[in-house]
């Protein structure tokens, strides 16, 4: 895990480095063991590093070929760089360092880009640049695990791993986005088809980007298969999986530094110690305990490890104790205000001194569709065989008479899904409609609409409603919520994260799963939670969903009272035309005399911080990106 940047631009040398140092400086929490620059004639390569393969200097980055024409700097992981030096050095190639950095020198050369990046396995973005070509390249891991954002303007280029990265050297413009700051205001964070600021591009999960004399192509390298595509029986489908989970942890725990695992009282962090127990690892697993929280999994984590016959280590924070807002803003280069992110820097935090790579769980839910809101979705969807799609207008007309009661719009929404299939779904997110109901958008909002606002409502979509959505909710928020909580939270205290749950081979075979083998017998993630119950134990394997839970509605009437008073006293927000003059103070006024402190006001709080953050950011003179 490290922090990446790049300049290419027709402009001195010293501006080149000035700028690369900026955003090096930026990322140095990301890589705290040591920072590099190389320079070229109109271009230049940065890099922090977080050492995990290979301490020495002998890992240095930039790593540059043995001539100097040859640049490259790399964020995250290759789990089969070992395998892959092997090959390269049957055409003779040889290699000064024990890294997978360096395979990405000689296999560029050796093979070119698509054949390396065909070849490599793991996490990771990527900047690579050919002086002989007077080529860069960026690439970005197939499910998008590594941040990567680049801007544009007047034939030059810069990249780096974070948007405030690019803000700190001056070379992101300074106008914030409004289709950003309004899709933040719907969700808690913002997608990678925007970014906060204006002109700063997200390079797409699975892409390459090459750029060269002003010219920017961009190609896919990946795919996944079609649901259903895969035909093979539940009990084929749960030996199939287990032996992929198995070959996953395996190959992630790679590492010249301690690696532990994190345990939760949930089935995908179990299995994850079940295999690298089977892996034959040093386990160290951590759970981080809250006593007398009503989240607190510590117990049932501990009950897991015992099963497991492992060694445990429960880690006490207090409950209450109070996460500061401006660490929450840092960590994340974009407002972000996914709730269980609170949770997760608490856990980096406390596993920091212990461990440098902590296998987590993340990813099994979304694959191998383990919400609740995937299983009511296949429900509305076996609903839509048996309802004509021509009654959609008339079912959406009585949506005023269902709204009445809780029960009665339960299953009202329950039909509207299967007859308007993902446009219905989208529709109903209580995000924005909650601002525009309070009158609360200013004038840079209140003109503008968001394109997942404007899914046309389909009844043909209910026909295919899990496979639309889970594709729906893989662009917009896997990435941009759950794999962007878990890199910020992470890299912030310098802990490289990784997740067997995330490996490419894993994601194919569940991807091509039919619904009925995924959702087997109406239990979610039923491939896994079989495995859980033959390999760990069926206690294990009944436990509900749990995850950090985050209390923030309460906290803003606690612990952070004080802080969601700053919204009635000179408010960004307000100021700069986000929010209506005086809605916030008569918000805020309201949900106390109310007793409720909805989740937007938390949304509000946030962006309010990141704003005020982002205005005292040093400010330096814009390169030649403007």
């Amino acid at each position: 895990m490290c922090g990446i940047a790049g300049y290419i631009a027709d402009a001195p040398t010293s501006t080149l480095s000035s700028a690369v140092r900026a955003m090096t400086d930026s990322l140095a929490r990301r890589g705290p063991d040591s920072a590099g620059l190389e320079l070229w004639p109109g271009a230049a390569l940065g890099h922090r590093r977080l050492a995990i393969l290979d301490l020495s200097e002998a890992g240095h980055q930039p790593m540059l070929s043995s001539d100097g024409h040859i640049g490259v700097v790399f964020n995250g992981c290759i789990y089969n760089f070992r395998e892959i030096r092997k090959e390269l050095e049957q055409f003779g190639c040889r290699f000064t360092s024990d890294t997978d950095t360096e395979i990405i020198v000689h296999g560029y050369r050796q093979w070119g880009v698509d054949a390396l990046v065909a070849r490599m396995r793991g996490m990771f973005a990527i900047g690579i640049w050919d002086n002989l070509q007077r080529r860069l390249i960026l690439i970005r891991d197939r499910l998008g695990v590594k941040p990567l954002v680049w801007v544009e303007r007047n034939n030059s280029i810069a990249f780096a791993s974070t948007v405030t990265a690019l803000r700190d050297a001056g070379l992101a413009p300074d106008r914030l986005n409004s289709s950003a700051v309004l899709e933040f205001l719907e969700f808690g964070w913002v997608s990678d088809d925007h970014a906060i600021y204006e002109g700063v591009q997200k390079q797409a999960p699975g892409t390459i980007l090459e750029w060269s004399n002003g010219r920017c192509s961009q190609r896919s390298f990946w795919q996944l298969p079609e649901p259903g595509s895969r035909k093979i029986s539940f009990a084929d489908a749960v030996d199939e999986a287990e032996e992929l989970l198995l070959e996953a942890a395996r190959i992630r725990l790679v590492s010249d530094v301690p690696v532990g695992t994190l345990l939760s009282g949930g089935i995908d962090s179990a299995l994850v110690c079940w295999a690298m127990s089977r892996a034959g690892a040093d386990i160290r697993s951590f759970t981080v305990g809250t006593p007398g929280h009503q989240g607190d999994e510590s117990a049932q984590a501990r009950r897991t490890a015992e099963l497991l016959g492992i060694p445990h280590e429960v880690i006490e924070v207090e409950p209450e104790q109070k996460p500061l807002l401006d660490d929450i803003s840092a960590a994340y280069g974009e407002p972000f205000a996914c709730t269980s992110a609170v949770g997760m820097l608490q856990v980096c935090h406390a596993v920091r001194d212990r461990v440098t790579v902590l296998l987590t769980g993340d990813g099994g839910d979304d694959v191998f569709l383990g919400y609740p809101h995937q299983l009511r979705l296949w429900y509305a969807q076996k609903m839509r065989r048996f309802v004509p799609g021509f009654l959609a207008p008339a079912w959406k007309s009585l949506e005023p008479i269902a709204m009445r009661s809780a029960p009665l719009r339960r299953a009202w929404r329950m039909v509207d899904y299967g007859l308007g299939g993902l446009g219905a779904v989208t529709a109903a997110n209580n995000g924005l409609p909650w601002f525009e109901q309070h009158q609360l958008l200013g004038e840079r909002l209140g003109s503008l609409r968001l394109s997942h606002r404007s899914i046309p409502r389909s009844p043909e979509s209910g026909h295919n409603l899990v496979r639309d959505y889970f594709n729906y909710e893989r662009r917009y928020r896997f990435v941009a919520e759950y794999l962007t909580k878990v890199d910020g939270a992470s890299m912030y205290w310098g802990v490289e994260a990784r997740s067997p749950f995330l490996d490419q081979k894993l994601w194919e075979f569940a991807a091509a799963l039919p619904i009925n083998v995924r959702l087997h017998g109406g239990e979610l993630k039923a491939v896994l939670r079989a495995i859980v119950r033959r390999r760990v134990g069926p206690e294990v394997a009944e436990r509900r969903k749990s995850g950090f839970n985050i209390p923030v509605e309460r906290w803003l009437s606690g612990i952070w009272s004080e802080e969601l008073q700053t919204l009635n006293s000179n408010s960004l927000l307000e100021r700069e035309g986000w929010l209506r003059k005086g809605s916030v103070t008569r918000t805020v006024q309201q949900s106390e005399s109310d007793h409720q402190r909805p989740l937007q006001l938390w949304y509000m709080l946030v962006l309010e911080r990141w704003l005020r953050l982002d205005r005292g950011r040093r400010h330096v003179q814009p390169q030649a990106v403007r």
